[in-house]
């Protein structure tokens, strides 16, 4: 049976942090899946200017890589409906999460999957990166 790892986010401009994230992600089992936030939702979460780039460009990048299996783009502020749909054996969250503040770990509580932490790479967010470049 292939192992199934999941993480999510806007990845909106990505940049190297996305990249390690997603290939220590991979690393980690057989399939890679990452849940994508659509434009509402993006919009919802970081307001009217973002994102900076749609969804089916965004989904277009990531399909791309060679980490990446497959991209599913959500609605939802939060991929929950995602994560139980496709019942992945392990999520992956940047380390700007904290382990209990990851959506799907109350799964992990019931031993059905594991949520794991990978080290955030500091001054990458596409935040930040759009703050240097509108300080310019």
């Amino acid at each position: 049976m292939n192992s199934i790892i999941f993480t999510n986010g806007c990845f909106d401009i990505l940049h190297i942090g996305h990249i390690e994230l997603l290939k220590y992600a991979k690393s980690l089992g057989d399939i890679l899946i990452v849940g994508l936030n659509s434009d509402k939702s993006v919009k919802n979460l970081k307001g009217d200017k973002r994102p900076i780039n749609n969804e089916q460009i965004r989904k277009k990048i990531l399909e791309s890589l060679r980490y990446v299996d497959e991209v599913i783009i959500f609605d939802e502020d939060t991929p929950l409906e995602t994560i139980k749909k496709i019942q992945p054996h392990i999520i992956v969250k940047g380390g700007d999460y904290k382990k209990e503040d990851v959506v799907g770990y109350e799964f992990e509580k019931l031993g059905l999957l594991e949520v794991k932490i990978f080290d955030y790479v500091a001054n990458n967010s596409t935040t930040k990166i759009i703050e240097r470049i509108s300080n310019r």
